[in-house]
């Protein structure tokens, strides 16, 4: 039996299309190298694939989860894992988005894991973004923009990031995830989505949520991937440089 009958059967199409951006991906690994490993639907397959090349062959491979739910899933297919601190430096993250312009600047967070994977993102050579070609957008902000907080005076928090919104042109309902039973991240914090509509600055944005006491970290990632594999029903698309 070869690796490919191993790996999970999608059984939709936007499914099968994740799942070829994410064997794409996987072509570009090669023995002996560290990966970070993304989190959420699409990233999955790649994790999935991973494991089954990895009793095809593919030797000395060493993997960062991004959250728990990763570290879950790689443990079970018997991927080497080992912390960050340990490696380094990592050689290629894969990951998902959940919006992409043509510049590869991403909105990431959906599943509630963009801390992590921003600073696995940051201590890689590459990023390779992996998804279906729905995700790529001509202006950012469609999707709502996570934004971790602390969850220490998080309600003044919100309104500070309101505020930073408002200074950069910016609007749109500031809402705490999971609402009266919050959502509660691997770190241990609150996520606040921020319904945005159109980012029209994502560098000044981003600045300018940092610069807000409380925030921990937002879901602009700019100038982390390098590259993209979109899937689509005509096939794929890549961006950038593999």
């Amino acid at each position: 039996m070869s690796w490919q009958d191993r790996i999970l059967q999608p059984d939709t199409a936007v499914e099968q299309m994740k799942q070829k951006a994410a064997l794409r991906a996987l072509e570009t690994i090669e023995s002996g190298m560290k990966l970070g490993l993304g989190t959420g639907s699409t990233a999955r397959y790649f994790v999935d694939g991973l494991g089954a090349k990895l009793t095809d062959g593919l030797s000395g491979i060493v993997c960062v989860p991004t959250s728990e739910a990763t570290r879950e899933q790689a443990e079970n297919l018997n991927i080497k894992l080992a912390p960050l601190d340990e490696l380094q430096r990592l050689d290629i993250t894969v990951d998902g988005a959940d919006e992409l312009d043509d510049a590869l600047r991403l909105i990431k967070g959906g599943g509630g894991a963009l801390l992590r994977e921003k600073i696995v993102a940051a201590a890689s050579d590459k990023m390779i973004v992996i998804a279906d070609d729905t995700k790529k957008v001509a202006v950012l902000g469609a999707f709502d923009l996570p934004v971790e907080v602390n969850m220490f005076a998080h309600g003044a928090t919100a309104r500070a990031i309101a505020g930073a919104l408002k200074a950069t042109g910016h609007s749109g309902a500031v809402k705490l995830r999971g609402g009266d039973t919050p959502f509660i991240t691997d770190g241990g914090h609150y996520i606040y989505d921020c319904a945005l509509k159109a980012i029209n600055d994502p560098e000044a944005l981003a600045q300018a949520l940092l610069s807000v006491p409380g925030v921990v970290e937002h879901g602009l990632f700019l100038g982390y991937a390098t590259a993209a594999i979109l899937a689509g029903t005509d096939g794929l698309e890549e961006v950038g440089n593999l």
